[in-house]
């Protein structure tokens, strides 16, 4: 039967160039290490044109990637949907007259996590996701089933450098809401104006970098031995306290 990554893997010089020429939403281009001639270097350059990321990869990878079909030493990962601009995500939260809601993936490298972080961002009413461009993965099939069909409605958007990223989006105005340890107590955070939520990656967290642009840090409490949440797990239980903030739901003490 059919895996989740063989049903959005296009193998071969002449699949992946049709697929370009169509304007096939691509989410990544993988290309044999080394490998830069012929009919590489021209899906190479409309690969560029696309927007489309673009990595290096051994045999070996590319073999189990395409599932023994002849790949000729490339191979693309298709999207399950196009990706947006951030531009797009601030259009969102005009048209609904809201402040913007943004979630910050800080390389989300398991396709679950991702996927669950849209659906859970779609339903609080954030109004886009961002993710880097590379060490994250992408909106592979597997992402887009995760997401329960969020990734339709959602707009995300890539971008180069999440830190830089982040000084841009404070230069407008939105706050910066790092999830990591030792950080602020999360009920005693003001979420209700602009704002991001980043979120870190499965193994390491968020990166120092990151964490020093955020303005702040805030923390979920862990009363067990196990001193983490499941990314996507935090990132829920962050965005339905912001979602509470923002429609002016007040806690049992009757304090917002």
């Amino acid at each position: 039967m059919e895996n989740e990554r063989e049903k959005d893997v296009i193998a071969g010089r002449n699949a992946v160039t049709e697929a370009l020429r169509a304007g096939r939403p691509i989410d990544s281009l993988y290309v044999r290490r080394g490998d830069k001639t012929g009919s590489i270097s021209a899906i190479l350059r409309m690969a560029k044109q696309a927007g489309v990321t673009v990595k290096e990869a051994d045999p070996k990878k590319l073999d189990a990637m395409c599932g023994g079909a002849n790949h000729q030493g490339v191979a693309a990962v298709a999207a399950v949907h196009a990706f947006s601009e951030v531009e797009d995500i601030f259009a969102l939260a005009e048209s609904r007259g809201e402040a913007p809601f943004i979630i910050v993936c800080d390389e989300i490298a398991d396709p679950h996590n991702l996927g669950a972080i849209l659906r859970t961002a779609e339903c609080a009413g954030a109004h886009g996701v961002v993710i880097p461009k590379r060490r994250s993965v992408g909106l592979t099939a597997a992402v887009g089933k995760a997401s329960a069909g969020a990734v339709e409605y959602l707009p995300v958007a890539r971008v180069p450098n999440i830190a830089a990223f982040l000084d841009e989006i404070k230069a407008r105005g939105v706050w910066v809401y790092t999830a990591d340890m030792d950080g602020a107590d999360w009920c005693q955070t003001d979420f209700s104006g602009p704002a991001a939520l980043v979120v870190g990656s499965e193994g390491f967290g968020v990166s120092r970098l990151v964490k020093e642009k955020s303005d702040f840090i805030v923390s979920l409490p862990m009363k067990g031995k196990i001193n983490s949440l499941n990314a996507s797990v935090a990132c829920g239980i962050l965005c339905y306290e912001i979602a509470r903030q923002r429609a002016g739901i007040p806690a049992k003490n009757g304090k917002a």
